[in-house]
């Protein structure tokens, strides 16, 4: 994913977004840019708390919504497991979703519904998209053909 994560970029998109720059806030937020697997809450809080042991799956999840609610990072929804999962990549892609092992991929380069147009079409003000295909990865396809 082609972002900056180094800690002055996030400090001043969290501050321009109106958050304070908590050390937990930036290692949640730079564990979403830097990961390529859209993780849940909890997955980030497993990942995070040996570092923070003070951090709670509540600060971790308020840091979630806080983040989405800017604009920062988009909530894909759940993948089929119950679980939320969180996607920092706001270009415009979109996401393969396996019905199985519930692995999200993103898919980016491929022709998707032209903002501009659907904005003069609807009057809606758009601020971004999402695209979501469901269906079977190729590690499980190759599982089920065994």
């Amino acid at each position: 994913m082609p972002t900056d994560a180094s800690s002055d970029h996030l400090i001043n998109k969290l501050r321009a977004a109106g958050l304070r720059a908590t050390p937990q806030r930036l290692a949640i937020y730079r564990a979403l840019l830097t990961s390529d697997t859209h993780p849940t809450a909890q997955a980030l809080f497993e990942q995070l708390q040996p570092v923070f042991p003070s951090l709670s799956q509540a600060t971790v999840y308020n840091t979630l919504q806080a983040l989405v609610a800017r604009g920062l990072i988009q909530e894909i929804g759940e993948a089929g497991d119950g679980a939320i999962h969180y996607d920092a990549d706001l270009r415009p892609h979109v996401n393969l979703i396996c019905t199985r092992c519930h692995r999200i991929d993103d898919l980016h380069d491929v022709p998707l519904g032209d903002a501009a147009q659907i904005a003069a079409k609807s009057g809606y003000q758009v601020h971004g998209m999402r695209i979501a295909y469901y269906g079977l990865c190729p590690r499980c396809q190759g599982a089920s053909a065994t």
